[in-house]
């Protein structure tokens, strides 16, 4: 509990960097290419990263159960899976820069945009790298390098880029951005685990590899991909304008999300090391604990971003107002998908074949039900902010019965309940709305300055008053050694 809250009071700073980063980098976008061009670099992202989080075979996760189960040099063992993920990231480049159809469906690009397949393997290592000090509880590598370096970067970037090339610009700027986080992940990285001194290749070690984590990496690559299935589906029924305003919507809802996918790197290790004791007690304990601070926080932030969505979305442009119905079913996807990832930080360890099945099942669901929706609103010849609203909604459906379906499984494993809910949700929510409702009446600027802050400290109050336990509290203090031993859940 003590790794999980500390864990836990870096991320939510990790949200606060990135929500100051992200957002100056949607305004230069939206207000400087505009949404046409960041339509078409919303497209390309979708295959690159994609296939980027495949490339890791598994390692974002499965790296923290190979290395407890390991009696090997540590360097040695993460240096297995950095080999791997450098050959599957080099390969599948080299295959997407012959055939770049995937990544530019309009059909519109040039050789400068074709340079952003160098990313899938910077990406992969990355994400492993990160994963290596994760397990040695070292939050702050993810934070300085996915929350202050990469989205600072892209942004300084984008803007300079423009007055050179800006034609170019939002490809190029990405392109540098990861591989600056590479830089600033693989500095600590080293620090902490040495050069991997009397180390040799192996094909049967990486082969052995591969084989063990194809199962989290398909897991990976469809929870991934239930964000981004949308993007390409609405690719292929919208004009580029609306995937780029719908790409806007979905970065700020991203916002929220990087606050639960930031806890995988933390709860792996913990939930592992259970495993390894067969406390099937704790991990329930510990799933739902973080469940609820996720829930609790995602929720709090959907409301203080969805309330003054129109205000929000125009900041980036008068062009992309036309995606706060979008922005809304996104943010709520958001809350009610934290039940089905923290539950899979579990199931990847010990139901990984059955966890795979739902998520397959999960982004099957998605694409039926975006399909089906664009193809009704085509017919009635509907506007194409409709089609945005339909696949935010469409998500937020899928992700929900996951959800529900990877909590009882998880149960039934466990033999432990598996639910974050607490009606002190209800009391913040309804607040929160009270206050929003006087929020919406004041001019633009001041929803931003003034009425962000009002919801969440409203929300919050009523969080900590009526939500929070003993447990809970240990996320804000730092002396949660001292705190559990007075007598906190250890």
């Amino acid at each position: 509990m003590a790794a999980l809250a500390r864990g836990g009071r870096t991320n939510f700073f990790g949200f606060l960097l990135r929500l100051a980063a992200r957002l100056p980098f949607l305004f230069i976008a939206g207000r400087l290419y505009g949404a046409d061009a960041l339509g078409r670099f919303a497209s390309a992202l979708v295959i690159v990263e994609l296939i980027a989080m495949v490339c890791t075979l598994g390692e974002k996760r499965g790296l923290a159960q190979r290395l407890s189960d390991g009696d090997g040099d540590p360097s040695h063992i993460v240096a297995d899976g950095l080999l791997s993920a450098v050959i599957a990231g080099s390969v599948t480049a080299a295959i997407l820069w012959l055939i770049p159809a995937p990544m530019f469906p309009s059909g519109v690009y040039n050789e400068l945009d074709k340079l952003l397949v160098l990313a899938i393997p910077a990406l992969a290592l990355t994400e492993i790298l990160l994963a290596a000090q994760a397990y040695r509880y070292d939050i702050g590598a993810t934070v300085r390098a996915r929350a202050i370096v990469e989205p600072w970067t892209i942004s300084i970037m984008a803007g300079i880029l423009f007055l050179v090339i800006p034609g170019n610009g939002l490809s190029l700027a990405y392109l540098i951005s990861i591989y600056a986080a590479l830089l600033t992940a693989a500095w600590p990285f080293f620090r902490s685990y040495g050069i991997p001194r009397d180390w040799s290749p192996s094909p049967r070690r990486m082969i052995r590899l591969t084989v063990r984590g194809a199962p989290l990496a398909a897991a990976d690559a469809i929870e991934w991909g239930t964000r981004r299935l949308d993007i390409f589906i609405l690719g292929l029924f919208a004009a580029p304008a609306a995937v780029g305003i719908y790409y806007v919507a979905q970065q700020v809802a991203s916002l929220p999300q990087k606050l639960k996918t930031s806890f995988d790197p933390i709860l792996g290790p913990v939930v592992t090391r259970a495993l390894k004791d067969k406390d099937y007690a704790a991990i329930a304990r510990q799933v739902c604990q973080v469940g609820f601070w996720i829930t609790a926080a995602q929720a709090g932030i959907a409301l203080a971003l969805g309330i003054p969505g129109e205000a929000i979305m125009g900041l980036v442009g008068p062009n992309f107002v036309g995606g706060t119905a979008a922005l809304a079913f996104l943010l709520a996807a958001e809350v009610v998908a934290a039940t089905a990832v923290v539950s899979e930080s579990a199931l990847i360890y010990v139901a990984r074949i059955r966890n795979l099945i739902v998520s397959v099942g999960t982004i099957a669901l998605q694409a039926v039900l975006t399909v089906g929706a664009m193809l009704m609103i085509e017919a009635y010849d509907l506007p194409d902010v409709y089609l945005t609203a339909a696949a935010a909604a469409s998500l937020a459906v899928a992700l929900a019965i996951a959800s529900i379906t990877k909590a009882l499984m998880l149960s039934r494993i466990l033999g432990r309940s598996i639910n974050n809910w607490r009606w002190a949700l209800v009391w913040a929510g309804a607040l929160a709305i009270l206050i929003g409702q006087g929020v919406v009446l004041l001019p633009e600027w001041a929803e931003l300055i003034f009425g962000i802050p009002a919801i969440l400290i409203a929300y919050g109050w009523v969080i900590w008053r009526r939500g929070f336990g003993p447990e809970d509290r240990v996320l804000f203090r730092r002396n949660v050694e001292t705190v559990a031993q007075d007598g906190a859940t250890p």
